[in-house]
């Protein structure tokens, strides 16, 4: 049930299949754990407005999906000391 939202989701941010499985397989939590809602979609936005692209995004995702489950205040912490 959650597995498409999600797949389709990540699809929409630029991966492509082979991408969209790399991630899962690093961090299955990605397909239950968190709310695409609550918790993955404000952490891209947050990227984003640290001026990373969709394309950026999607290649950090991909590397360290990870990031996914840090809180949107440690994850901008990280990001304010690049």
């Amino acid at each position: 049930e959650n597995l498409k939202p999600r797949v389709q989701w990540l699809k929409e941010l630029g991966m492509d299949d082979s991408q969209v499985a790399k991630t899962i397989i690093k961090f299955p939590r990605l397909l239950g754990s968190y709310s695409l809602e609550e918790n993955l979609k404000p952490k891209v936005k947050t990227l984003r407005d640290y001026a990373f692209t969709d394309k950026q995004i999607v290649r950090i995702l991909s590397t360290f999906p990870a990031l996914l489950s840090l809180s949107s205040k440690r994850l901008a912490h990280r990001l304010s000391v690049l």
